[in-house]
C-alpha cells in the first residue's frame, strides 16, 4: 500500500534534528553523513529511484548534483546563493509534494554547499539505487554481535552479576552508584507481578520477609518460574507483538476466529515448559515445514507445530467476507504479516519499502519483495485460501472413524424418520382426498404422483382449488399439530443422542503451503499489485546479507514444500544474526525494567533510539545464545542482579544527570498493564479463576454500549434483547483468556493502554488520563469486585475496623498501613458508615447490605483506585 506523505512529517523532523546536531558537533558538513539522508527521505523518489529522473537530475551522489540536469548544475560548490537546487528548495518549489523541507534541513544543505560540498570519501563509479553508504553499513544494529569484556568497577559491593558492572561503569563515570536495595515486601511484589502479573499473597510475603536464608530470593524466583501463571503472564507479552486476536478485523463485521486460541495456548505452554526460544521462533515461522503433509492423525507435538504458525495468521484478514476488493484484501494480509514478522523479530519497519526504497533505513524496495518471497508460497494471492480453508482437523484416525460411523447411523435414522413421516403425510393426503368427488379423487392421486412442473393444467387447477391437497413433510404439522409435535420430540431426541457420540469438531488455524505450488514473487511498481515488474527470489535484507552470507533456496528439494520459511527461520536462529538476539533480549529487559536498552523495541533502524548500554545489549545477546536460548535461565540472570533489587525512590542528584533513569541508578516505578489491573482486582476479591487454556471467555455489548464479559445476545440488527446467559467460572478467568475482538475492546481494559492490534503492538504506551480514574469509580466490575473484596475481608477479620483495614492493605498493596494510614482509614470507615446509614430509608434497611459493609466496599474500591495498587515500585 502507499503511505501518505503526512505520515512521514514527524519522522522527517526528528531525522533532520539529528542531522543538524551531527553537522554542528563534527565541525564539517559531509554529503554522506548530513545531506544524503535528507535528500533520500524527500527527493530520491523522483531523483534517484525511477528509471528516468525528473529533469534528468540525479541526487544520489554529490558529483551528480554538481553536474545537474536539464536546468544546468544543481549546485555550485562554496556558493549556496548561486545553487539552483537550493533556490528551488528555499522557495518551496521542490519537492513538489505537500511535505517540504524544514528550515533546519535547508540550513544543513546550505552549510554543506558553503563549505565546499565535500564528501567523506571518493564516490563510487555507479550510483545504483540499492547501494549502501559506508555510514549505513556501519550502523550499530547491522554489525555482528560482539562479546564485550565485562568492565571493572569500584563499587564491587554493589555487584551481584556481570550486568551490574556494565551499568555501574556508566554510573561511576558520573560519580553515582546504585540506589540502596529495596525492602523484601516491595521486592516480592515487584517480582511476582513481573513473572505472574498478579499480587503476591500475604502468606507468601510473610514467608519471604521472614526467610533469613541467603538463597531465599533464588528459591522464590524458582518457585515463581515453575508456576503455570508464568506462562500466562509472559505469554501475554509475546501475544502483543504477534498481534493476537480472536477476530479477523479489517471490516466492521469483524468475523470471529473460532480456533485462534490454539495459538495463544501454544505460546503459554511453550513458555511454561521453557521451550528454547530458537525453537520457539522456528516453529512460529515454519512449524508446518517441520512435519510432512498431509496433516492427518497428528501427534500432540505435530499439532503444536501447526498451532505455532498461527503467528503468521494473526494479521487483520478481510478475505473471508464480502464488500472488499479480494485482491486488495489478500495483499493487505501479506503486507501486515510482513510487518508483524519484521517488527517482532528484526526490530525493523520494512513495510516502508513496499512502494519505494526505504526513506531512512538501508532497505531497497527489492529487499522488501525478497522478504515477501519467503512467505508467498503460503500466501499465494492468486490462488488464495480463505481462513476457513486453512483449518486443519485435529481428529485422530479413530475419531474420524467414529464420526463416519455416527454420520452413517444418523443418515439411517433420518431415512427411517422420513419414511414414517411420509406415511403420516400420506394418511393426511388420503383423508383430504376423501373429501372430494370420486372423479376428483382419481385426478388428485394421479397428480400427486407427478412432479409439480409436469402436472396437466387440470391437475394443477385442482391443487389450486383445494390447497389442502398440497400436504408434504413441511406442512403436515398444520394438519396434525399434536401428533407431529410428539413425533418430532421422539425422533429429535433419538438423533440427538446418536449425534452426541460424534467427537467434537477440533481444528487448528495455521499457515501451510500447497506442495508443488510455488508462485513467482514480483516487485510491484509503487507497491501496486496491478503493476508487477521483475520476478525476485527469496532472501535476507541485503544490508544484513553483506555481513553474513545467506542462502535461501527457492525450492528445497528435500521438502515437499518450498522450504523458504524454514531456511530463513534457521538462518535467524543460528546465533549469528545481528538483529534477532538483540531484539529478543531487549524485549525481555523491557518487561523487567520498564524500558528497553533500546527504547524503541520495534525499531532498531535509523529513526529508532540508540541503545543506552550497547555493550550490555551485546553481552546479553551473546549470553542468551550460549545459555541455550533458555528464557527462564535468562530471567534468573536479569533478576539476580543488584540493579533489579534497587529501591525506586528518586533523588535530586540522580535526577539532575539522568531524569529518565536511562542509567538505571534506581528502579523505575511502573504502572500495571491493563490485564494485570483486572486480574489483580479479581485476585483481591478472591474470585479469580485458575482455569487455564481453551476457548476464550466471550465479550459482548451491554445495554449502555460498554463492552463487557458475557455472551452476545443481540439480535441480527445489533439491538439488545435483554437476554442473559450465564458463563459461570469463565467470567472470572485471567484477562489473557478473554476474547480479543478487534472491534470490541473490553471496556475494563481499554483506558489502561491495552495492546494495539494495527496489526500488532510493538510497545504499549503508558498514559495517565481522566478516563482511567472515571473507570475505577464507575465501572461495574470494579464496584462489584470491591463488594466481594469487602465480603472476603469480613470473613477473615470479622467486624473489627482496624483488622479490616490492615488485611485489606496487605491484600491490595502487599504491606501493612502506617499508623497514620490506619487511623485515617478507620476514620473513613466510621464516617462512611454514618453517611450510608443516614441515606437508607427506614423501610429499606432490611433490603440493603449493612451500612458498615457498604462503607467497607467503598473503602476497598478506593484501594483499587490508589497508585499503590496500580503501580509497582
Amino acid at each position: 500500500m502507499k503511505f501518505p506523505a503526512f505520515q512521514y512529517l514527524g519522522i522527517c523532523v526528528a531525522l533532520c534534528s539529528s542531522v543538524a546536531v551531527a553537522a554542528d558537533s563534527s565541525g564539517e558538513s559531509l554529503f554522506e553523513t548530513h545531506v544524503r539522508p535528507i535528500l533520500k527521505a524527500n527527493c530520491f523518489q523522483c531523483h534517484g529511484e525511477e528509471e528516468k529522473f525528473e529533469g534528468k537530475l540525479d541526487l544520489r551522489l554529490a558529483r551528480l548534483i554538481i553536474r545537474g540536469g536539464e536546468s544546468g548544475p544543481g549546485i555550485v560548490a562554496s556558493k549556496p546563493d548561486e545553487s539552483h537546487l537550493l533556490q528551488k528548495i528555499v522557495t518551496g518549489e521542490m519537492p513538489p509534494s505537500e511535505k517540504k523541507l524544514t528550515p533546519q534541513q535547508i540550513d544543513v544543505i546550505r552549510r554543506w554547499i558553503a563549505s565546499g560540498a565535500k564528501t567523506a570519501r571518493d564516490e563510487p563509479e555507479t550510483p545504483a539505487a540499492g547501494d549502501f553508504t559506508a555510514e549505513e553499513r556501519a550502523f550499530w544494529s547491522f554489525q555482528p554481535i560482539q562479546n564485550p569484556v565485562v568492565p571493572t568497577v569500584a563499587s564491587v559491593d554493589q555487584v551481584r552479576s556481570p550486568i551490574d558492572r556494565f551499568l555501574l561503569a556508566k554510573l561511576e563515570q558520573r560519580q553515582r552508584r546504585f540506589s540502596p536495595e529495596t525492602d523484601p515486601a516491595s521486592l516480592i511484589r515487584r517480582l511476582t507481578f513481573d513473572l505472574h502479573g498478579l499480587p503476591p499473597t500475604p502468606d507468601a510475603i510473610e514467608q519471604f520477609v521472614n526467610d533469613s536464608n541467603p538463597d531465599a530470593f533464588e528459591r522464590l524466583l524458582d518457585e515463581l518460574l515453575a508456576s503455570p501463571k508464568y506462562g500466562e503472564r509472559w505469554g501475554r507479552h509475546w501475544l502483543d507483538i504477534a498481534g493476537y486476536a480472536d477476530s479477523d478485523g479489517y471490516s466492521e463485521s469483524d468475523p470471529v476466529r473460532t480456533y485462534a486460541y490454539k495459538y495463544r495456548d501454544y505460546v503459554i505452554r511453550a513458555l511454561n515448559i521453557d521451550k528454547p526460544i530458537d525453537r520457539f521462533v522456528v516453529e512460529q515461522l515454519a512449524g508446518d515445514e517441520l512435519i510432512l503433509p498431509p496433516y492427518e492423525n497428528l501427534s500432540a507435538d505435530a499439532a503444536d507445530r501447526l498451532a505455532a504458525t498461527g503467528f503468521l495468521r494473526m494479521a487483520p484478514d478481510g478475505t473471508s467476507g464480502g464488500g472488499v476488493d479480494p485482491n486488495v484484501a489478500r495483499n493487505d494480509v501479506i503486507a501486515e504479516t510482513i510487518k508483524i514478522v519484521s517488527t517482532s523479530m528484526l526490530g525493523l519497519t520494512v513495510g516502508c519499502a513496499q512502494c519505494h526504497n526505504h526513506r531512512y533505513d538501508p532497505i531497497a524496495q527489492t529487499d522488501y519483495y525478497r522478504f515477501r518471497a519467503l512467505f508467498e508460497p503460503a500466501f499465494d494471492w492468486k490462488n488464495w485460501r480463505n481462513p476457513q480453508a486453512r483449518l486443519i482437523s485435529l481428529w485422530s484416525a479413530e475419531q474420524r472413524q467414529i464420526a463416519q460411523q455416527v454420520d452413517a447411523e444418523i443418515s439411517g435414522q433420518t431415512a427411517e424418520r422420513n419414511k414414517e413421516l411420509d406415511a403420516i403425510v400420506q394418511e393426511i393426503f388420503d383423508r383430504e382426498v376423501g373429501k372430494l368427488s370420486e372423479e376428483q379423487r382419481e385426478l388428485a392421486r394421479t397428480a400427486r404422483a407427478a412432479a409439480a412442473e409436469k402436472r396437466t393444467p387440470e391437475q394443477a387447477q385442482l391443487f389450486k382449488d383445494f390447497p389442502s391437497l398440497n400436504v408434504d413433510r413441511g406442512s403436515a404439522y398444520l394438519y396434525e399439530a399434536a401428533r407431529l409435535t410428539e413425533f418430532n420430540k421422539t425422533w429429535d431426541q433419538r438423533i440427538a443422542d446418536i449425534r452426541g457420540k460424534r467427537p467434537q469438531e477440533d481444528y487448528v488455524p495455521c499457515l501451510t503451503e500447497v506442495p508443488g505450488q510455488i508462485p513467482p514473487t514480483h516487485l510491484f511498481y509503487r507497491g501496486e499489485f496491478s503493476q508487477p515488474k521483475q520476478v525476485v527470489e527469496p532472501g535476507e535484507l541485503a544490508i544484513l546479507s553483506s555481513a553474513q552470507r545467506t542462502e535461501i533456496p527457492s525450492d528445497d528439494p528435500q521438502l515437499p514444500t518450498s522450504g523458504r520459511r524454514l531456511a530463513y527461520a534457521r538462518h535467524l536462529t543460528d546465533g549469528k544474526h545481528p538483529l534477532l538476539n538483540r531484539v529478543l533480549v531487549n524485549r525481555f529487559w523491557l518487561h523487567h525494567f520498564g524500558k528497553g536498552i533500546v527504547a524503541t523495541p520495534g525499531d532498531f533502524g535509523f529513526l529508532g533510539e540508540k541503545p543506552s548500554h550497547p555493550e550490555l545489549l551485546d553481552w546479553l545477546a551473546t549470553r542468551f545464545v550460549s545459555d541455550g536460548w533458555q528464557l527462564k535461565r535468562f530471567h534468573r540472570l536479569l533478576l539476580g542482579s543488584n540493579v533489579y533489587r534497587q529501591q525506586s525512590i528518586r533523588c535530586l542528584e540522580l535526577d539532575a544527570i539522568d531524569p529518565d533513569n536511562r542509567l538505571l541508578g534506581r528502579m523505575s516505578v511502573r504502572r500495571l498493564e491493563a490485564e494485570a489491573i483486572r486480574d489483580a482486582i479479581l485476585a483481591c476479591s478472591g474470585t479469580l479463576s485458575d482455569k487455564m487454556l481453551g476457548e476464550p471467555t466471550p465479550v459482548t455489548v451491554d445495554d449502555v454500549g460498554q463492552v463487557v464479559v458475557g455472551v452476545d445476545t443481540r439480535d441480527s440488527a445489533g439491538r439488545p434483547t435483554g437476554k442473559t446467559v450465564s458463563i459461570g467460572e469463565a467470567e472470572f478467568r485471567r484477562s489473557v483468556y478473554v476474547q480479543v475482538r478487534r472491534t470490541l475492546p473490553l471496556g475494563m481494559l481499554e483506558p489502561f493502554d491495552m495492546a494495539s492490534l494495527a496489526p500488532n503492538c510493538e510497545l504499549r504506551p503508558v498514559s495517565t488520563v481522566a478516563p482511567q480514574s472515571l473507570l475505577m469509580m464507575n465501572n461495574e466490575l470494579v464496584i462489584r469486585e470491591a463488594a466481594r473484596f469487602a465480603d472476603r475481608i469480613c470473613a477473615i477479620t470479622g467486624e473489627d475496623p482496624k483488622a479490616q483495614v490492615t488485611k485489606a492493605w496487605w491484600l491490595a498493596f502487599g504491606h501493612a498501613p502506617t499508623p497514620e494510614q490506619l487511623i485515617a482509614s478507620v476514620t473513613f470507615l466510621a464516617d462512611q458508615t454514618q453517611q450510608v446509614s443516614a441515606r437508607i430509608p427506614a423501610d429499606q434497611v432490611a433490603k440493603e447490605p449493612p451500612a458498615a459493609q457498604q462503607a467497607l466496599s467503598s473503602f476497598c474500591q478506593a484501594l483499587f483506585s490508589a497508585n499503590a495498587f496500580l503501580y509497582v515500585d
